[in-house]
């Protein structure tokens, strides 16, 4: 008898336990330093691209601010619309545009809804094809280019699932980027690789957090560093730019070569006699 209520009350449990585990889903989500990667690649995107300012804002799974960068030269309203914009994207798990167009398409009682922004520029963070946030832009040189710079934050996600953060890049995805020049990967505030190119000589430049670690892929240069840069600007808070060098010490850098500058050195591609690309880890 005793046996008998033993395998009874084990059914039971198992069916319990069976149940409960029916009624429960796993589920990932956004954290800080995702948020922060998120924004990273939108800021890098926007560097590229020459943005004249713009906010980032990344929200998580339910709408709530995780993360905001306001870029030197943005509108004072650009805060919150941003918010607004990442907010709309992951509740409604679709990127803005999709209510923009529909607004301007005839439906115009949309807009009476709550916590809502149908305005170009917020995207749906995913991984794994769910969504665990939103990145919101806004104040950049257009509404499309708002766009831009929030997919660019968001398809930084698309690392976070992977396995000891490995990062892979194919061949073919590398070679496209050096046919452009591009940011291959953004490590954050910890490192950067870059897919360099150039034809031309450049202007004088000066990291003054980032140590520039550059691998000659193809193609070489006439490299200066050290001395002093003429008519310096900042771009950024940590970004010096200048017409030239004066003194320093040059080098012909070629194909294979490596050659690492430390944070706050002057470096200068003084004469580029031909297509040339080379890899940079900025690493800080």
């Amino acid at each position: 008898m005793n046996s008998t209520k033993g395998i009874i009350l084990a059914l039971a449990f198992s069916v319990m336990t069976a149940t409960s585990q029916a009624q429960i889903t796993s589920k990932k989500s956004l954290n800080l330093d995702g948020a922060r990667t998120v924004i990273a690649a939108a800021i890098a995107e926007a560097k590229k691209l020459n943005a004249p300012g713009g906010v980032i804002a990344v929200v998580d799974e339910g709408g709530n601010l995780m993360a905001l960068e306001r870029l030197d030269g943005t509108f004072a309203a650009g805060a919150n619309i941003s918010i607004g914009k990442a907010r709309t994207a992951v509740i409604f798990k679709k990127p803005t545009k999709v209510f923009e167009d529909i607004i301007k398409n005839g439906r115009t009682p949309m807009v009476a809804l709550n916590d809502f922004t149908p305005l170009q520029g917020g995207v749906p963070v995913l991984v794994d094809g769910e969504v665990i946030g939103g990145v919101g832009v806004s104040g950049a040189a257009s509404a499309q280019q708002d766009e831009e710079l929030a997919i660019a934050g968001a398809n930084a996600a698309k690392d976070f699932s992977k396995s000891g953060n490995v990062a892979f890049f194919e061949k073919e995805k590398v070679k496209d980027a050096f046919a452009k020049g591009a940011v291959l990967f953004d490590g954050s505030d910890k490192y950067m690789v870059h897919t360099s190119r150039r034809d031309k000589a450049g202007m004088a430049e000066v990291h003054l957090k980032d140590a520039d670690i550059i691998y000659v892929q193809e193609g070489a240069a006439t490299f200066v560093t050290g001395g002093t840069v003429v008519g310096p600007k900042n771009i950024a808070s940590d970004e010096v730019r200048g017409v030239q060098i004066n003194g320093g010490e040059t080098r012909q850098i070629s194909k294979g070569d490596v050659i690492i500058v430390p944070a706050g050195t002057p470096h200068w591609f003084k004469e580029v006699p031909g297509p040339m690309t080379y890899y940079v880890v900025k690493a800080r």
